[in-house]
């Protein structure tokens, strides 16, 4: 099932705490961007993030727990955020940021 427009725009609004923050449509969904890097994505709904060590550690620094779910068949589990609370989300994907290798340039 495709995410409708209407739930990206809603993710960016969360997210607009953030710079650069991106979007890329992929068959149906899209793929999160923050400061060039490879975030997440949203799939069926779900705003998923990448399971990094920061993104672990920040949830057990704050004490909370995050269920990890599979965005598409065949999948690495990713962390299940949710978008309401503003505040931990951008914090969580500058966590997540960290952990990132740079995007490499094209030569």
């Amino acid at each position: 099932m495709a995410t409708g427009r209407d739930f990206l725009e809603y993710v960016l609004e969360q997210l607009s705490d953030l710079e650069d923050v991106t979007y890329y449509p992929m068959m149906g969904e899209y793929v999160i961007y923050y400061q060039g890097k490879v975030i997440g994505g949203i799939y069926d709904y779900r705003f998923l993030v990448k399971n990094t060590v920061s993104a672990r550690a920040y949830m057990e620094r704050n004490d909370f727990t995050l269920p990890l779910e599979i965005p598409y068949q065949g999948a690495k589990p990713m962390i299940a955020v949710d978008i309401d609370d503003r505040r931990t989300t951008c914090e969580l994907i500058e966590e997540i940021w960290k952990d990132l290798p740079e995007r490499k340039r094209k030569k």
